[in-house]
């Protein structure tokens, strides 16, 4: 990796910024190497994760937020989690064509990812790119992720506040306690609030909230009414974040979220590369051959798995 490709990148070079984020998405054995290097400058960003059901209006409020940032001048990456395409594997770029008014400032880059089978809502790139931005030098990088119901919860592992949105129409505060979603909320967008039944949905999302325990030291999800379409009340989400991190720091919390990711990101990477390793040509075919006598013999699948491992283990 040449040094003055680092050094563009670390400039907010846009073509270097792709470019590193490509490298990651097709899984180049250069991805690793450069990911090694930009770690030490990255760490500094603040990561932003805003999830919810589709329709709720999601890339709305990112570009709102984006829009509020950018009047202070702070810089902003955004990585758009999209749904794969079914024709190409890629992503959809929806989230760019609602976003195109805020696409062209050189503080904001923009990037569209394909979830790739990630049932997390998240891509599991998405967190790679991340870095890649947080070491390109922005001040706060946006998770906006797909929304696909009760297996979005990847996105509290990769992001330091976490906002669900939800709209007052579709039973979605009870939806979104039956998902799960009510436990990783730092805060909650009841967006769409003036449509009819809003001040019911609000109502009863406080209700589930205050059935949680909380403690003196608990940090207690709060409900922000916004029309985002007219940018009304996106201060006041911009500064329920700054409550969260706070709140988090004067707690001693938020080294301690960030440590408990890099465990969880480390056990995958260390997980993935067994995988790898282990299903490679000779675990394949050490699977194949022994596939029919699990049928025909009734050989017992924990078996052949334990053999398969004995195997690889051998190898190394």
């Amino acid at each position: 990796m040449k040094d003055n490709f680092i050094s563009n990148l670390q400039n907010k070079d846009h073509r270097s910024i792709a470019r590193a984020i490509s490298l990651i998405e097709s899984d180049n054995e250069n991805a690793t190497d450069l990911l090694m290097k930009i770690h030490s400058s990255t760490g500094n960003a603040y990561r932003i994760g805003i999830t919810g059901p589709p329709g709720a209006g999601k890339s709305t409020v990112t570009n709102q937020l984006t829009k509020f940032y950018r009047k202070q001048n702070k810089t902003i990456g955004i990585i758009a989690v999209d749904p794969t395409s079914p024709f190409t594997g890629g992503a959809l770029l929806g989230d760019r064509v609602r976003m195109s008014d805020i696409g062209l400032d050189s503080g904001v880059f923009i990037r569209s990812m394909a979830t790739r089978g990630s049932l997390g809502g998240l891509s599991k790139k998405a967190v790679d790119a991340a870095d890649v931005l947080d070491a390109a030098g922005f001040d706060l990088i946006i998770f906006e992720t797909v929304g696909v119901g009760q297996s979005e919860l990847d996105i509290a592992q990769a992001a330091d506040t976490t906002i669900v949105i939800l709209v007052p129409e579709s039973g979605d505060a009870v939806q979104a306690m039956k998902a799960g979603l009510m436990e990783i909320a730092d805060f909650f967008i009841l967006n769409k609030s003036d449509r009819p039944g809003s001040d019911q949905a609000y109502t009863a999302l406080q209700t589930i909230l205050m059935i949680k325990d909380h403690d003196e030291n608990s940090w207690i999800p709060k409900i922000i009414k916004t029309v985002a379409s007219e940018n009304k009340n996106i201060s006041d989400v911009a500064a329920e974040i700054e409550n969260h991190k706070t709140f988090m720091k004067e707690k001693n919390l938020f080294s301690a979220k960030r440590e408990k990711q890099a465990r969880l990101r480390i056990k995958e990477i260390v997980e993935q590369k067994l995988k790898d390793k282990l299903w490679g040509e000779t675990g394949e075919n050490s699977l194949n051959s022994i596939l029919n006598r699990v049928v025909l013999e009734n050989l017992s699948p924990y078996k052949v798995a334990d053999d398969i491992i004995l195997e690889f283990k051998n190898r190394l």
